[in-house]
């Protein structure tokens, strides 16, 4: 599956760069009357990493709940990888590499925060950036960090802790100062459990 952002291209270099997710979500159709609120999905609490309250799609006649698959630990049932990132080599149309994308850190498991930053591969929600010097950036991953790999390897070259969650996707510019910019908003996602905020943070490039 893929989420929020997609896919990115590199159309000269003729290279795809994803971050395909692997997770199992429960679904629960609501009958109710065409346009009338379900009170027993859309008034409740929105926490837990979930996506709860649910798709309310008003019009139609069944309301939606849809929840992450986790065990009573709160971990997902699946074993992981969660999330990977992986190069895909489009004169070819195979997988060039394929690595975990996101560690544990900060994650809630049984009501714990996770403190060690396994690197289990965790959900992304946001779009990654390719450029044209090779290096690729994304910072959807829920453990608040941006990072930039190489586009060729999948090898992590940099890495940043964010202020919040940067479920987003990084933009880039040229600076009056003849610079090239990084730009990404980290704002956190609620459902999702990351630290929200309302930074938007730019990085130069050597």
């Amino acid at each position: 599956m893929f989420n929020w952002g997609s896919v990115a291209v590199d159309p000269v270099n003729k290279w795809l760069i994803a971050t395909p997710q692997y997770l199992a979500y429960l679904y629960q159709l609501y009958p109710r009357p065409a346009g009338q609120l379900d009170k027993r999905m859309f008034g409740g609490d929105n926490s837990g990493g979930e996506s709860k309250p649910g798709n309310e799609n008003l019009g139609g006649p069944y309301a939606v709940s849809i929840k992450h698959f986790r065990s009573a630990l709160n971990a997902p049932c699946n074993a992981p990888a969660w999330g990977v990132r992986v190069g895909v080599d489009l004169t070819t149309g195979k997988t060039a590499w394929k690595y975990r994308n996101g560690t544990v850190a900060g994650q809630q498991f049984a009501g714990i925060k996770f403190p060690i930053p396994f690197e289990m591969g965790m959900l992304a929600h946001g779009g990654t950036l390719t450029t044209a010097g090779g290096v690729a950036f994304t910072a959807a991953a829920l453990d608040d960090s941006i990072r930039g790999y190489d586009m060729q390897t999948g090898e992590v070259l940099w890495k940043m802790a964010l202020p919040a969650g940067g479920q987003a996707t990084p933009m880039t510019f040229r600076g009056k100062d003849g610079k090239q910019y990084i730009v990404v908003a980290a704002g956190g996602h609620g459902s999702l459990g990351t630290t929200p905020g309302d930074s938007v943070i730019a990085y130069t490039l050597p």
